[in-house]
């Protein structure tokens, strides 16, 4: 009788143990991840609200605001869909609750059953007698201290069983707390979801309210472009003249006896051991750079995009437009020596570092507080930000390898 017992009593207890580790490994991975990910992006849409209100103060329907307001459009999308996906985790935390809950009311009963089963088997056996007689009216040694043994076991079976239903009964309370308090989660995070939903339909309806001024303004805005064109030429022009110059320099120093500089294979330039292990650092940070202000976002990307109001015309750029709060400091992305500081049209403020055969450049400073010539380190200010004609504060940052340009959101850490 002990023995049938013993076995199903076993399984029960590592049942009810690894289908809990089990429902915890699922579910606190996917958890930390979604309250990470919803952190992040709350505290970005916070930084976007900071910079578009103090760009909506100075001047309103400009491109750069509705730049701005497409990026927070995303954002708030990003953060709406981590919501819907925190929803479905906790329904499925609330599943496997109320799944756990049934297979513990089960295992509950099955367990009362089995131990009633038992005290009403032990007394058909004992029927008529009492543990004393039951033991001593053995017939032989062996049999008595088989029926002691028994007693013992007997008794045992019973403590563990009586504690094993008290443990299960425990669970089942706590479980049923645990449901509770998941469906006042659920309740909680889908009345955040709707208020957030609703911010992004006035988000949605900002964007397409701008769209439409922006599209009366086809005109005004093409001139623009052209304008804008004519000075990204420009500033490109500057660029690969300053590398040119760069890049003999390095190869008539390298021709001078003594010379230790030397052209690696797929290097733009000769260059010594020290300028050669600086190059090989940048490279190896690509994606870990800091980014050229503390707190910002890109308004404006990297390569060839559709603008965002008039149908069939295409914008161009060679590195990227980040958004920042106004009299924000510019900082350098590395160590580095500055190579060039020059004004240019359109883009204000511009300084040039080099790094290796890599270069950064940094435009759009109202002032700047680094000398050509100049070592710098990564994150010192070499200057302060410009607030534009919209009354935007941006940077406007490329990066070079040699003259070849390079897309600079690939070589920053990401936000």
């Amino acid at each position: 009788m002990f023995r049938k017992f013993l076995i199903p009593f076993s399984l029960l207890i590592g049942f009810v143990f690894f289908t809990a580790v089990d429902v915890a490994a699922q579910t606190k991975k996917t958890r930390e991840e979604l309250e990470k990910q919803k952190a992040e992006v709350q505290a970005r849409l916070l930084e976007f609200d900071k910079i578009l209100k103090q760009t909506t103060a100075t001047k309103k329907n400009s491109i750069g605001e509705l730049n701005a307001v497409t990026r927070q459009f995303q954002t708030q999308t990003r953060l709406v869909n981590t919501l819907d996906r925190e929803v479905k985790l906790i329904n499925q935390e609330i599943n496997e609750t109320e799944d756990k809950i049934e297979s513990l009311e089960v295992q509950l009963k099955e367990l009362k059953a089995e131990y009633g089963r038992m005290i009403y088997n032990a007394s058909k056996l004992n029927r008529g007698l009492s543990i004393v007689s039951f033991v001593f009216s053995s017939a032989n040694f062996n049999q008595l201290y088989s029926r002691l043994m028994y007693l013992k076991q007997y008794t045992d079976s019973r403590k563990q069983q009586a504690a094993q239903i008290e443990k299960l009964s425990l669970e089942l309370i706590d479980q049923r707390a645990l449901l509770d308090n998941k469906k006042a989660e659920k309740e909680k995070v889908l009345a955040e979801e709707q208020k957030e939903r609703a911010e992004l339909d006035k988000m949605k309806r900002t964007q397409q309210g701008l769209v439409n001024t922006l599209t009366s303004k086809e005109q005004e805005i093409k001139k623009q472009i052209t304008a804008t064109k004519k000075q990204q030429d420009q500033l490109n022009k500057m660029i690969k003249q300053v590398i040119e110059d760069e890049i003999r320099r390095a190869e008539a120093a390298a021709k001078k006896e003594n010379s230790t500089a030397t052209k690696s294979t797929g290097s733009s330039m000769p260059m010594t051991p020290e300028v050669a292990a600086l190059s090989k650092s940048f490279a190896g940070n690509q994606g870990r750079l800091p980014w050229p202000v503390e707190t910002g976002f890109v308004s404006q990307g990297y390569g060839t995009y559709p603008h965002p109001t008039l149908k069939g015309i295409t914008m161009e750029s060679d590195g990227i437009d980040i958004r920042t709060q106004p009299n924000s400091n510019v900082r350098a992305v590395f160590d580095g020596t500055v190579t060039k500081i020059t004004t240019m049209p359109g883009f204000g403020g511009t300084v040039i570092i080099k790094h290796g055969e890599y270069y950064t450049m940094y435009s759009k400073l109202k002032t700047i507080t680094v000398k050509s010539g100049q070592t710098v380190s990564a994150k010192d200010v070499i200057g302060q930000v410009a607030l534009g004609a919209d009354g935007e504060a941006e940077v406007h940052f490329q990066t070079w390898k040699g003259l070849s340009v390079m897309n600079p959101s690939a070589w920053l850490t990401s936000k």
